[in-house]
C-alpha cells in the first residue's frame, strides 16, 4: 500500500448498516465501466479506496472480488474514522491486497486511482459536498476518480456521480426491476448533491419526470417481461432527445447513465 503519512482523519464518523451485496451494483459497474478498467489496468499501483465502509467490512471484501475480475493484482483500502471498526475490519485483511486504516476524505496518505465513497455524503449538507470531494481529489493522481453515491439497505435503488479532477462526469442511475411501480422511485437514494434538487424547474427532476412518463408508454411491453418494458421506456428516452452513455446492453441490469451536465443543478 501507499505510504503511511500520519494525516488526521477528515471527515464525521459514517453512520447505518452495511449489508453483505449492498453495493453490488456499483461493484459490477465499476467492473465494468471502460474509464474505470482502463484506469486500473494502466496503473502502476491499481489501488482503489474504499472510503466510509461501514460497521462491517463485507462490501470492501466484496469490491476486492468484484475488481479481480479486471486486473488480478488490485489492492483495495477500506478507511474508516471510527478506530473501533478499522479494529474488526482487520481481522479480514489480507495485505498487501486488502487492508483496512483509519481516515477519512484525506485517504490517510494513501494515493489511489478509484475511491468509492457511498452513502457517506448523505449526512453532510449539499454545500459541504464540493468541499469534500476537492479534498479527496487532491490526495489523487491528476486522473483519479471518484464513484460517490447512495443506496438503499438491500441495494435495490442505487445512483452515483462520478468525479474528475474536471468536476462531475456523469450520473447513474440503477435500480431493481422486478416489481418496479416508477423510476422516479430512485429519487430517494440520489446523492446528496442532487437530492434536494428533484424539484420542479430542475434538470434531475426533468430527468426523472420524463423516465417515468416513458416507462409508462412502454407499458404494452410488459407482457414480454420487465426488462422488455424498461429497454423500450429507456428507448424512447433518447428519442426525447436525453444524451445517454454507456452500451446499451446496460439498460438490461435497469442501469441508465447520462452526461453530469444534463442534469446538473441550476
Amino acid at each position: 500500500m501507499a505510504g503511511r503519512a500520519r494525516l488526521s482523519p477528515v471527515g464525521a464518523p459514517t453512520r447505518g448498516t452495511t449489508n453483505p451485496n449492498r453495493l453490488r451494483r456499483v461493484d459490477r459497474w465499476l467492473a465494468s465501466d471502460p474509464a474505470v478498467t482502463r484506469l486500473l489496468r494502466r496503473a502502476a499501483v491499481p489501488l482503489v479506496v474504499d472510503l466510509g465502509y461501514g460497521a462491517s467490512p463485507v462490501t470492501t471484501i466484496e469490491l476486492l472480488r468484484w475488481l479481480r475480475r479486471v486486473r488480478g493484482d488490485v489492492r483495495v483500502l477500506g478507511l474508516e474514522i471510527d478506530p473501533e471498526r478499522v479494529a474488526v475490519a482487520r481481522r479480514a485483511a489480507d495485505p498487501p491486497w486488502l487492508d483496512f486504516r483509519r481516515g477519512g476524505f484525506e485517504l490517510a496518505g494513501a494515493r489511489p486511482v478509484v475511491v468509492r465513497a457511498f452513502n457517506v455524503l448523505r449526512q453532510y449538507a449539499e454545500s459541504e459536498v464540493a468541499g469534500a470531494w476537492k479534498v479527496v481529489l487532491d490526495a489523487m493522481p491528476d486522473d483519479g476518480l471518484i464513484v460517490e453515491g447512495t443506496c438503499d439497505e438491500i441495494g435495490r435503488l442505487a445512483s452515483w456521480v462520478v468525479v474528475g479532477a474536471d468536476g462531475p462526469v456523469s450520473l447513474t442511475v440503477s435500480m431493481r426491476l422486478a416489481e418496479l411501480e416508477r423510476p422516479s422511485i430512485v429519487a430517494e437514494r440520489l446523492p446528496k448533491v442532487l437530492i434536494h434538487r428533484n424539484v420542479p424547474g430542475e434538470p434531475v427532476h426533468a430527468f426523472l419526470s420524463a423516465l417515468d412518463e416513458c416507462w409508462a408508454a412502454a407499458a404494452p411491453h410488459r407482457s414480454f417481461g420487465v426488462r422488455a418494458r424498461w429497454v423500450s421506456a429507456v428507448g424512447m428516452l433518447q428519442a426525447r432527445g436525453w444524451p445517454l452513455l454507456g452500451r446499451p446492453e446496460r439498460w438490461r441490469l435497469g442501469e441508465l447513465t447520462v452526461p453530469w451536465d444534463s442534469v446538473a443543478p441550476l
